[in-house]
């Protein structure tokens, strides 16, 4: 007993610590995020205003490739480099990856490439995060903390879900892991981030409450694992292209500005001659307002897959979570016509099951579709997001998550040494 009051006061000031650290980065990450929307507003909306900026795709191209050329050097692998500083913490994420990504994205929106914001917001938070590493004096260890905090404050407040965002920034650094032990800081980032985000009048997109179709009988269990292995799928199929776009294109054009000049024109030509594929510009999100609607043409998964990878795998910047979560709704979408369940309901269900397929954070997405959808539609998605994540395989959109043997869940309860890869 004599040892229990000084090991619960030193329990106590570490947490009191991560709390206070964790809610000044999410309220940097709420601001982050609530610019970043704002800008990415007036951008989409100055597009669909100005449709000829279609035809400047090249010009965004060269623009974007030329800011990553001239200052990104460092920065370019994005949230793969985040993953790779919590496992192997060696130098500081440059604070110019914020603004950099933050440009990068504005810039491929304005032009009408084809891409998502998730990865801006997770990248902006990191690298904010990670720059209290000096102002607190923090060990190489304790960034983690400090990394795991800012994807979860970025992730929350760019969609509006602080549940799934807190258990995001904990399940993402490593296939089948969570992070437990910092599950205290990535909440308390992401519950301030979006609080944050919300004040300074930032909006988010609301869904219908889809979840009272959600009735969870043996069949209707046994269907959310077929569309879930479809929607494993579906993801399987994204990463592999938008990575061998990536590598395709790097070796025909290693000059990155001139890379994405090409990326541009080929899309600027693809929108010429079959003006149709214009619907998938942008983030998409009227395709998921339709397929959570109505029915939608069965191709649009595939078309916004294509377009997206062409985007991005030419150097483009923006996330490829929103571009994800419209394959996923229209994919689902598509489903109703072979599975007898509600187009809206397969359509919600896609939307968190492709993502979590893709990003291998399966948890996360079963929290992301209760807080959209209402939280009836859990266990299903759940059962969804697993059959995704088991089918989807080993690798997804991030290249450098960590992965040890076959996909197994495990729990991480006390932070990881120094280059241990878990």
């Amino acid at each position: 007993m004599n040892g229990f009051a000084p090991n619960l006061g030193r329990v106590l000031r570490h947490y009191l610590k991560w709390i206070a650290v964790a809610a000044a980065i999410g309220a940097a990450c709420g601001l982050a995020s609530a610019l970043f929307l704002r800008a990415l507003e007036l951008a989409t909306s100055f597009r669909e205003s100005h449709p000829p900026l279609l035809w400047l795709l090249p010009v965004g191209g060269l623009l974007v490739g030329w800011l990553y050329r001239r200052f990104g050097e460092h920065v370019e692998s994005g949230s793969n480099l985040i993953i790779d500083e919590f496992h192997s913490p060696r130098r500081v994420v440059p604070l110019r990856m914020a603004p950099l990504v933050l440009a990068g994205t504005i810039l491929t929106h304005l032009f009408g490439g084809s891409a998502g914001r998730e990865g801006t917001a997770v990248q902006m938070g990191a690298s904010l995060a990670d720059q209290f590493t000096h102002l607190f004096k923090m060990r190489p260890s304790e960034r983690r903390g400090l990394l795991m905090a800012g994807m979860s404050g970025g992730f929350a407040s760019v969609f509006g879900v602080p549940f799934a965002g807190a258990i995001f920034g904990a399940e993402v650094l490593a296939a089948g892991q969570v992070q437990v032990w910092g599950l205290v800081e990535c909440a308390t980032a992401a519950f301030t981030a979006n609080a944050v985000c919300l004040a300074l009048g930032a909006t988010h997109a609301h869904f219908p409450a889809v979840g009272a179709d959600a009735a969870v009988t043996a069949p209707s269990a046994l269907l959310a694992l077929a569309a879930g292995a479809a929607f494993g799928s579906a993801a399987r199929l994204f990463a592999r292209l938008v990575e061998a776009v990536a590598a395709a294109a790097k070796r025909a054009i290693p000059n990155l500005p001139l890379r994405a000049m090409a990326g541009g024109a080929l899309l600027a030509l693809l929108y010429a001659l079959a003006p149709p594929l214009q619907r998938y510009a942008g983030l998409g999100t009227d395709l998921i307002a339709a397929a959570l609607s109505g029915a939608v043409p069965a191709y649009d998964w595939l078309g916004k897959t294509a377009l997206t990878a062409l985007t991005l795998g030419t150097g483009f910047k923006g996330g490829e979570v929103t571009p994800l979560l419209v394959v996923g709704a229209t994919g689902g979408n598509a489903l109703g016509a072979v599975l007898p369940l509600p187009r809206a309901l397969l359509a919600a269900l896609g939307f968190v099951a492709v993502f979590a397929g893709a990003a291998n954070t399966p948890l996360a997405c079963t929290a992301m579709a209760m807080e959209l959808f209402g939280a009836p539609i859990g266990p299903l998605a759940l059962l969804a997001c697993l059959a995704s994540f088991a089918v989807s395989g080993r690798r997804g959109i991030y290249g450098r998550q960590r992965r040890k043997g076959a996909k197994e869940r495990r729990f991480v309860l006390a932070r990881p040494k120094l280059d241990d890869a878990t």
